[in-house]
């Protein structure tokens, strides 16, 4: 991939670009920070990770160093106060960031996007000024790593389904169960337990280092390798009051109140790695030649490279908007859903498309295609299925909304 390839820009709306800006920016549709962050954060993909995704992806590990980076630009703190150590930048600006950081490698992106989020918010929802001090300003500079435990073997999309428990003992409670398909697990320093405590959820923040704590065997996956996944075991792991988040039964409220924003940043992940993949179709149809021209001079190839062009200018306006809804607090869960499955959706479409462009070379690992094609997978699942989320906008719809 040649640097100038990378960073060609195109004059039209069309999302046609590599590390310049999106059309929204160039239509001057974004505010000067805002632009300012997709730029920084534009700039760190290519340099930092678009040279060495597809080597490190192979390992199949959390790369620290990458991961602490993108802690100093910011990206952990960003939906969190300035005296917290963030930013308290709008779920535009993280949606803006999360895009590149996906474009760039959707590994990373995934694991941080659990720190920046998922991971952390209940941390400081708890509005406990020793956890905030002790994990969620570490969390938010990448010195500490926290992550969620919410899906169990028999409990996905099922909340009512979990059956981990905490039993209150003393001035605390004694958490015992299993979780899986947690992102980060085995390098976390703290989880935000979601536990029955009789027959209401609650939520509580455990320490890794808490005795009867213990993680499991590692999942081996399709895509998004790097970012470790594993199932958690709680024997009995004793909890004081102080760490469990809110009031016992406030855990469904809390994931209500984060779900929208987790599935409208996973839409932005989604767009960046269908551009990712578009990008490099696009390169190649110019680049390869048959019968004497290059393959983007025959129809069936420009009707692909159009139909990705569409699909990413659509679902780029529709992450826009969810997110600006978002920021004005005229968002719903249904407009989130339709963000998550509409992007997911497109950019699975997207990479699909553009193996079939590359041909047998799509097949191959010498070209990052088919990491898109395996990656792209994972913003199809995490944060709730298309399946379920057209149930949530189908509710909405029925109801006159959104």
């Amino acid at each position: 991939m040649s640097a100038g390839a990378q960073g060609e820009r195109a004059a039209s709306g069309l999302p046609v670009r590599g590390a310049g800006e999106s059309a929204a920016a160039r239509f001057g549709e974004l505010t000067d920070v805002q632009a300012a962050v997709q730029r920084t954060f534009a700039d760190f993909a290519d340099r930092e990770l678009v040279p060495v995704a597809s080597r490190l992806d192979e390992k199949g590990e959390l790369d620290r160093a990458l991961f602490k980076k993108v802690g100093e630009l910011g990206f952990f703190g960003m939906r969190y106060p300035v005296e917290l150590g963030g930013s308290a930048a709008d779920t535009l600006s993280l949606c803006l960031a999360a895009e590149e950081l996906a474009r760039g490698w959707l590994s990373l992106a995934a694991g941080s996007m659990m720190q920046a989020l998922m991971g952390t918010w209940l941390v400081y929802r708890s509005g406990n000024a020793e956890l905030h001090e002790r994990l969620l300003k570490p969390a938010i500079l990448g010195e500490k790593i926290g992550t969620i435990c919410m899906t169990e073997p028999d409990a996905g999309s099922d909340l009512k389904g979990i059956t981990t428990r905490a039993d209150p003992e003393g001035d605390g409670y004694r958490i015992t169960g299993k979780k899986t398909w947690i992102t980060n697990a085995p390098v976390a320093d703290f989880f935000t337990v979601f536990a029955k405590t009789g027959k209401t959820l609650s939520t509580f923040v455990v320490e890794a280092r808490t005795e009867g704590v213990r993680v499991g065997r590692p999942i081996g996956k399709m895509g998004v390798r790097s970012s470790p996944t594993s199932e958690v075991f709680f024997d009995g792991a004793y909890v004081p009051k102080s760490q469990r988040v809110g009031d016992e039964g406030q855990g469904a409220d809390y994931l209500a109140e984060i779900l929208p924003q987790i599935r409208t940043v996973t839409g932005a992940l989604a767009l960046g790695v269908g551009r990712a993949a578009f990008d490099a179709a696009r390169r190649y149809s110019l680049e390869r030649k048959q019968f004497g021209k290059p393959i983007a001079e025959f129809q069936a190839v420009k009707l692909k490279i159009a139909a990705m062009a569409t699909e990413l200018f659509a679902t780029e306006q529709v992450v826009r908007r969810a997110a600006t809804l978002a920021d004005r607090g005229a968002s719903s869960a249904g407009v989130a859903a339709i963000c998550k499955s509409f992007a997911s959706e497109s950019a699975a479409r997207v990479c699909d498309d553009a193996a079939r462009v590359l041909a047998s070379y799509g097949y191959s690992t010498d070209y990052p295609v088919e990491r898109y094609l395996r990656d792209v997978r994972f913003t199809l699942i995490g944060g709730g299925t298309p399946e379920i989320l057209a149930l949530a906008i189908a509710r909405e719809a029925l109801e006159g909304a959104p």
